[in-house]
């Protein structure tokens, strides 16, 4: 059975910097489009940070584009989101997903900001940014 099982939330200052993982198991993700998401009280799940099979192609949400870099290592069916600079705006239950569809040679990754495009989801990781 697959599973997605993400850690590395906490509590960080503002201007602080956290390191989330996800590890995979129940089989082979190395052709899997993965991504992060994150979804903060009161407001729907948003799209975060997603990454290629072979990881070499990764696409940003605006909002987090050149503070965070997602990452995966296949060797041990796991991906990361690397985050600093982080802000108020970024507490949120943060989540994994991997997504059994595959984009074209040369697609953009825009249409893996829908969460619809997932198959499989983590519980949850919080990261909470307070002073």
């Amino acid at each position: 059975q697959v599973q997605l099982v993400e850690s590395g939330g906490g509590l960080v200052q503002p201007g602080g910097s956290l390191r989330l993982s996800c590890g995979a198991s129940g089989g082979s993700f190395s052709g899997y489009v993965m991504a992060w998401f994150r979804q903060a009280p009161g407001k729907e799940r948003e799209f975060v940070a997603a990454i290629t099979g072979r990881g070499m192609r990764q696409y940003y949400a605006g909002a987090v584009q050149g503070r965070f870099t997602v990452s995966r290592d296949h060797a041990k069916n796991m991906m990361f989101l690397q985050m600093y600079s982080l802000n108020l705006e970024d507490t949120a239950i943060y989540y994994c997903a991997a997504s059994i569809t595959r984009p074209t040679a040369g697609e953009s990754l825009q249409r893996f900001k829908n969460p619809s495009e997932f198959n499989y989801w983590g519980q949850g990781t919080q990261v909470t940014v307070s002073s």
